[in-house]
């Protein structure tokens, strides 16, 4: 999930595509979809702040994945890093400074410097072939 502050206040929206990029600098990527209404005032931020999800995170994955609703309602969260919102519960959260933004047809690649990262224990929400999957107990 990204989120970030624009010019309206908090924006967020549940991305489907995240990597790291480079150790050294370390940078990571997302790809935002063009269409949402969360595109632009995401990659148009200073910075933003990405959380990779818990297993018990999957409504408010949903949540933030759709169009038309305050995502921010009844959700606490604080400002980190360029005034992106950080909401807890997360396997981590890492605040970014946007480094570049790429064309990669119907989405933009959000590339971002690493500033700032916070991990904690669980397991991670995983989406794949059109639903939420877990993984495997440890052997």
């Amino acid at each position: 999930m990204v989120t970030a502050h624009g010019s309206l206040g908090p924006v967020g929206l549940t991305a489907s595509a995240f990597s790291s990029l480079s150790l050294d600098p370390p940078l990571i990527l997302v790809c935002v979809g063009k269409d949402g209404a969360s595109h632009d005032p995401v990659v148009a931020a200073d910075g933003f702040a990405v959380h990779l999800l818990s297993e018990s995170q999957e409504s408010l994955s949903n949540r933030f994945a759709r169009a038309g609703e305050d995502k921010f309602s009844d959700i606490a969260w604080e400002a980190g890093p360029f005034g992106a919102p950080l909401l807890g519960g997360s396997l981590a959260r890492l605040a970014c400074k946007r480094e570049n933004v790429f064309d990669g047809g119907d989405h933009s690649i959000l590339v971002g410097r690493v500033i700032d990262a916070e991990l904690s224990g669980g397991r991670p929400l995983l989406y794949w072939m059109g639903g939420y999957r877990g993984l495997a107990p440890s052997a």
